[in-house]
Parts: C-alpha cells; structure tokens; sequence
C-alpha cells in the first residue's frame, strides 16, 4: 500500500456526498462505501485517474488476503461505481474498473451453530448484573427474531409488544416486517426494560430499546463487542457474529420443518433467491448428521 493521492480522496468525499445527499442512501450504507474506497485508496496514487494497475493490486490484495470472493465482489463494485461517478465529474480520464473481470459472488454458506451452542452463550450473561441482564436480552432477540445487528440497534420501545410476543422490525429499504418471539425473550426484554433501562434512561430519555450506561443508543460496533464476549465465556471455539444468530435463526427453523416463504418473511428478505441459501446449509447439515448417524452410511 502507498500514501493515498489527496485528490483521490477529494474525489472519493465527493462521491460519498452524492450517495448521502442526491441518491439518499442509509447512513449504513454510505458508510460501507467510505471503508472499501477507504481501503482501495491505500493502493491509488496518482495514477488512479487513468491507469487500471491500482484497481489490479486492490483486486489482488483481497485475494491473497483470502478474502470470499463475495467480499471481492462487493469492494469492486463500489469501486465501479465511484469511477463511473468520477468519470461524469471529469475527475477521472478513464473508466478503469470496467477494463477488469468483476471477482464472482459464489455462493457462501454462512457459519451456524448448533442449538447447545446457542443455550450456552445466551446463558453466558449473568442474571444478577445490570450489563449481563441487558446482555441476555440482546442475544436472546437476536436469535429468537433472526434481526441483523443495524435492526436491533435501531428498535425503539414503541415497536416492542411484549403482550403480543411480537417485534416491529424496521429493516433494509425501509421495510416493516412482524416477528413473534418467544416467552424467554418477553420475560428477558421486560427484566431489563423495567430494570437498567429505567435506570440508565431516566436522565436521558430516549426512544431507543437498548443503551449504554450512559442511557445512550448502543451503537453495533457494542453489539459485536458482547457477542464476541459472551461467545469466549461459554467457551464456543466459533468465530461468532451478531449475523452468526441470524444464520442459525433461519437454518434452525428450516430444519424444524418451517416453510420456506415463512423464513423468507421472518428474515425479510426481498427475494426468495437469498432464503434459499439456507436450504443449501440445511442439506449440508442433514448430510452431516446422516453420515454420523447411519449405520451404512
């Protein structure tokens, strides 16, 4: 990597206003966009306006980073589209990132776990501390609801019915879905609503569900924090993730017999097309367990 061109980056801010301000795309969003161009700067000097080798070692470094091949993807493609927006600009003399083959997405079989790994890191969390009851709620509604991290940082109390066992899920593209949840994640939301919440909010309140100490929204880089925490304490050896939840959310429930198109609403996904990734897991894990089962297998 080398010191980024300042106009490189000049250009980049440039394009990153555009998305925020013209297109109004989620501050999520945007903020994807500013770390893989970010990243893709370190390899620009001022070459970048018109000769593709910067593209070709930002391409190449993912690889022999042994990033997957939809992580290549998704980093070229904000790369295209920053230079088709600096070409319009005049702030690029040629379309580079087109002259190179786009890395292919493949299809990447997200990381599950099994249902006792899930109870012991959702029992982790202590029950007799105000962070570990606040804890136990988070990663009980992360699994129980299949929410993405952004979603549970986002849920205000208003969208929480615990008599109706139901959450209001504001997800991508603004789309609101309804998802039940179970009688341990209402008895583990109302031990903290009515306990550090009350506590940490009442002089700062704030719509949102859950917060810091300092009665603060709790922001996602927090949310992967404790899952990593809790994961180490119950003594799960995988690489755990707030998506980690989610993924084992959808496979648990096709594996119980749920049906697709219900997975795909409780997910809220757009396309069916995504949903059914997990039928490729599920099969992956009935093999699994056939193989360690079967007396002739």
């Amino acid at each position: 990597m080398i010191r980024p061109d300042p106009e490189l980056l000049s250009a980049i801010e440039a394009f990153l206003t555009e998305l925020r301000v013209e297109r109004g795309l989620s501050p999520l969003t945007v903020s994807a966009y500013r770390h893989d161009l970010a990243q893709f700067a370190g390899f620009g000097d001022r070459a970048w306006r018109s000769d593709p080798e910067p593209v070709r070692d930002f391409v190449n470094a993912l690889r022999s980073a042994g990033r997957r091949p939809s992580t290549q993807a998704r980093k070229m493609a904000a790369v295209r589209s920053f230079y088709g927006f600096a070409l319009r600009e005049g702030l690029a003399e040629r379309d580079v990132a087109s002259l190179l083959d786009a890395p292919r997405p493949g299809s990447y079989l997200p990381g599950v776990l099994t249902a006792d790994q899930v109870a012991s890191i959702l029992e982790a969390p202590p029950s007799d501390d105000p962070i570990g009851i606040r804890d136990r709620a988070i990663l009980e509604l992360l699994y129980a609801c299949g929410l993405r991290a952004s979603e549970l940082t986002g849920l205000d109390t208003d969208r929480l019915d615990l008599p109706g066992l139901q959450v209001r899920v504001i997800g991508k593209g603004n789309r609101e879905r309804r998802v039940p949840m179970g009688e341990e994640a209402r008895e583990r939301l109302h031990r903290y609503l009515a306990g550090p919440r009350l506590e940490w909010t009442a002089a700062r309140p704030t719509p949102a569900v859950f917060v810091s100490r300092r009665g603060t929204r709790l922001a996602r880089e927090s949310v992967w924090q404790l899952v990593r925490r809790w994961t180490r304490v119950a003594g799960v050896a995988a690489r755990v993730t707030p998506h980690t939840f989610r993924h084992s959310f959808a496979t648990h429930l096709l594996e119980g017999g749920a049906d697709l198109r219900v997975v795909q609403t409780l997910l809220g996904h757009a396309s069916i097309s995504t949903t059914q990734l997990y039928t490729h897991l599920t099969g992956e894990r009935l093999r699994e367990v056939y193989t360690r089962a079967h007396p002739r297998a």
